[in-house]
């Protein structure tokens, strides 16, 4: 976008997030310079260590400010001193809530170079995304304890889906599939749930995916439940083009995804609302054991960078970022993408791949 100066608020976060954030923007600012996108960065210290100061996660005020942004760059969250799930509910949750980032957007890709778990599979056929329902489901919290404590203590969780919320995730999934550069032959989005036996929720997820595929006649439409599903990602990768989901089941079945490409080490996700400022991170955790150590592997955030450019528009940007990627770990520098075996310190890798631009 000629002359577009892009705001991206940064929150580096906790543990190894601020290492890989340097490691990322290394990168980013390479790729910006070669295509002249111009861009401020603004930087935010949310995390465990503010909370741990201030009893503070993170104020409404903030939730204004970035608001105003035009994209956010997240390291990683988890602090080992902070109850576990507050910092990810008042802080991540929060944040896609509140900014009603509605898509969670995760490529399941094998970079070449990179070794896989599954047997005799390719970059080629380990190529697929999985776009996940990313603020409704049972992650709104509704639900109660009665009775707490007791032998007779009943807990209940609602899950959520409304016909708003379920269609717009499906018609993204469409029209992503539509402009994505598939390896496949013919285009396919693979609708995943258990409808067989959660019926009322997923048959309004059905009923949608049927009414809104009418819409996208050149694109096969495709049906799993999630435990097939599950079966076939480590079996048969190459039958997925786009998956679309609901956000518990997209949530487990992308961690699968991630080590069928490798590992957390290069698995990027990005909380997208189409029509507002939209969040990029890496989905790995923030591995607190390695923090300060420049051990860990850098290269989700990169690409997560990537996927930034791209949604923002910047498309040129986005697949410098990502050929960059490719040739570095084609390089046969890397040993492996595990912390602290790569061969190579998290400052090299970054090095290496903004040399690479």
């Amino acid at each position: 976008m000629a002359n577009k100066k892009y705001r991206i608020g940064v929150l580096p976060g906790d543990g190894v997030g601020p290492e890989c954030i340097r490691e990322g923007l290394k990168v980013l600012e390479s790729a910006c310079g070669k295509t002249n996108v111009k861009h401020e960065l603004v930087n935010y210290d949310f995390g465990g260590d503010r909370y741990l100061r201030t009893n503070e996660i993170l104020p409404d005020s903030a939730i204004e400010e970035f608001k105003k942004l035009d994209a956010i760059y997240l390291g990683a969250v988890g602090h080992p001193e902070v109850q576990p799930g507050l910092l990810e509910k008042e802080l991540l949750l929060k944040i896609r809530f509140k900014l009603d980032q509605y898509i969670n957007l995760r490529p399941v890709v094998l970079y070449p170079g990179v070794w896989s778990p599954l047997k005799d599979k390719t970059p080629e056929d380990i190529d697929f995304v999985v776009i996940r329902e990313n603020t409704e489901g049972l992650y709104c919290g509704i639900g109660g304890v009665f009775k707490k404590n007791t032998k007779d203590e009943i807990a209940v969780q609602e899950e959520v889906n409304t016909y708003k919320g379920v269609e717009r995730c499906i018609r993204y999934a469409f029209e992503y599939c539509e402009k994505r550069k598939s390896r496949k032959k013919e285009k396919e989005v693979t609708m995943v749930d258990k409808s067989n036996v959660l019926t009322y929720g997923h048959d309004l997820w059905m009923r949608i995916f049927e009414e809104v595929g009418k819409e996208f006649k050149d694109i096969k439409k495709g049906h799993a439940y999630v435990d097939a599903c599950c079966m076939w990602m480590v079996k048969n990768p190459e039958w997925f083009d786009v998956i679309v989901t609901n956000n518990l089941f997209g949530d487990i079945i992308t961690d699968l995804g991630a080590i069928t490409q490798g590992g957390l080490g290069v698995a990027a996700g990005g909380n997208i609302n189409p029509e507002g400022v939209s969040m990029f991170e890496p989905i790995h955790g923030s591995a607190p054991k390695y923090t300060g150590k420049n051990v860990i592997n850098p290269i989700a955030t990169i690409a997560a960078g990537a996927m930034m450019m791209d949604i923002l528009g910047e498309t040129a940007t986005a697949e410098n970022i990502e050929k960059a990627i490719r040739k570095s770990l084609s390089s046969g520098k890397f040993k492996s993408m595990d912390a602290g075996k790569m061969g190579m310190s998290t400052s090299e890798v970054g090095d290496l791949i903004a040399k690479s631009i």
